[in-house]
């Protein structure tokens, strides 16, 4: 496969999706929303998104499946398989409050090998695939050389649904809120994980969340020279509901942090 070739049409298909969704945005009620499950959102305008996608993506590569956010088209065992998300930021879209973001990865076997994630609100696209470097609107981006958590700025994501583990993530705000240049929190991953990637934040940490919220970002963090993983250091950060990424320099301190605060809860930090 071309993989520069195919991100170009990609990031194309990408932004032509976004400006449907900006124009929707202008004319957007609440009482198109549907819920989903508990703080759940969903609406036309992410389910339209999502066949535009991936219309467009069977265009692309006419063999490969999908892991979709939506539903709108089945699943399967394909080993080359698109994972996407229409719009990952559904809260602040109906609430019409950036960031929302596009978020496109694929993957072939177990490895990600393209990502595209495309901000609407900001119409900045980040892209990468495989070997190359990691790119803004054509522009190379890198993560920051900070090597002290002290010195981050850190990103997370509020659970909305798993809150069996709320005690040890409100310790973590609480650790972080001292120990760092300050805490953000967005509402869209594939937002934070972008945010990284391109030096705006030093690392991102949350849980409960979903491969298509998370692929995309995962590997162009890691084409921009950071690092991901789970909670454990492991690399079962797309299916595990769980994600650290970093820009790499502070990643060993950040993920003894956040692994002692949510798995070794005897362990003073």
């Amino acid at each position: 496969m071309n993989l520069e070739a195919i991100c170009k049409q990609t990031t194309f298909l990408a932004k032509e999706t976004g400006e449907f969704i900006r124009q929707e945005r202008s004319q957007f009620s609440s009482d198109k929303v549907e819920v989903k499950g508990l703080h759940n959102f969903v609406s036309y305008v992410d389910t339209t998104a999502e066949k535009m996608l991936v219309k467009g993506l069977q265009k692309i590569l006419p063999q490969a499946g999908f892991i979709a956010e939506e539903g709108t088209v089945a699943e399967d065992d394909n080993p080359l398989k698109w994972i996407i998300d229409p719009l990952d930021g559904t809260t602040n879209f109906i609430h019409g409050l950036p960031p929302f973001a596009i978020s496109i990865a694929l993957m072939q076997e177990d490895e990600l090998v393209l990502g595209v994630i495309y901000e609407v609100s900001l119409d900045e696209c980040f892209y990468a695939w495989k070997g190359s470097k990691a790119y803004l609107n054509d522009k190379e981006i890198k993560v920051t050389r900070t090597d002290k958590v002290k010195d981050s700025l850190i990103a997370t994501g509020f659970p909305y649904y798993d809150y069996d583990r709320l005690q040890m993530f409100l310790k973590s705000l609480d650790y972080f809120m001292k120990n760092s240049h300050g805490m953000r929190r967005l509402g869209s991953a594939a937002t934070d994980l972008a945010y990284v990637a391109c030096g705006r934040f030093e690392s991102f940490y949350e849980y409960g969340l979903s491969p298509w919220d998370v692929a995309a970002g995962a590997l162009i963090v890691k084409q921009a020279g950071g690092k991901v993983c789970d909670f454990n250091a492991k690399e079962d950060f797309i299916f595990g509901k769980e994600i650290i990424a970093s820009n790499g320099f502070v990643h060993e301190e950040f993920v003894q942090i956040v692994n002692k605060i949510f798995y070794d809860k005897n362990q003073k930090i």
